[in-house]
């Protein structure tokens, strides 16, 4: 039980990639803070999981395209618990083009894709007491690394929360260290658009399984606290095509 004793936070936790790693977490002997925007059912369901596994849960509920909701809810989480780990998972995906965007699906990607990680690690960073250590996670994508021109906000916005992590693991070593994992093909969309040809062309040519996802956070978790700004691409190599 690797990370008995250690409250991990994860937003976006009630459904799909997020829900997995917080059940994950719970198996590896964690706490969980699991932070949802509109889905209490899952969010209890996914507490109740938790809680089955002998470990504790507690939901907090927050939107984070909003700002006001973004900082509630940040100080609230971290003024009444003593966290060690931070996941930034909590995503919009919208495929947009350039010419599609408008600037309100700008605003609302940048806030829930990379104002909100900012502001939550920023806080994470200021609550570690003497030399408490930490560990900071932020879920990405490929297309960070690779940007194109198609889901434009939400590529422009993931290539941000790159750059936020090795700029804070500079700015808050060597108490905390701070990590990325750029997924590929995982989950079908969720909003049901085709997924047909998504992995034909990959080097590696099948969608990931959600226990890879799930082996790859621990190992950032539970593994040498050495290890800090990297990105690790778990697409079957498609940032390589």
């Amino acid at each position: 039980m690797p990370l008995n004793g250690k409250t991990i936070l994860i937003t976006g936790s009630a459904r799909r990639i997020g829900r997995s790693l917080a059940i994950a977490v719970a198996k590896a002997g964690g706490d969980l803070i699991i932070h949802h925007n509109n889905s209490p059912e899952a969010a209890e369901k996914t507490k109740q999981e938790i809680l089955g596994l002998g470990q504790k849960a507690q939901i907090l509920q927050a939107d984070f395209s909003n700002l006001d909701s973004t900082s509630r809810f940040t100080e609230n989480v971290f003024s009444h618990n003593r966290i060690d780990v931070l996941v930034n998972n909590a995503s919009i995906f919208s495929d947009l083009s350039w010419a599609e965007t408008r600037i309100d699906d700008w605003n609302k990607h940048l806030a829930i894709n990379l104002t909100a990680p900012f502001l939550l690690s920023q806080r994470f960073g200021r609550s570690l007491i003497g030399d408490q250590k930490g560990r900071i996670i932020n879920l990405l994508d490929w297309r960070a690394l690779r940007p194109g021109s198609d889901h434009f906000p939400y590529t422009i916005s993931k290539a941000g929360l790159a750059a936020l992590t090795k700029s804070l693991a500079i700015a808050l070593a060597p108490n905390i260290t701070v990590n990325g994992i750029a997924l590929g093909a995982v989950l079908p969309p969720s909003d049901s658009s085709s997924s047909e040809n998504i992995i034909s062309a990959l080097p590696i040519p099948r969608w990931a399984e959600l226990i890879e996802v799930e082996e790859t956070l621990l190992y950032l978790l539970t593994g040498p606290s050495y290890i800090t700004g990297e990105i690790i691409h778990l697409d079957g190599g498609r940032h390589l095509t």
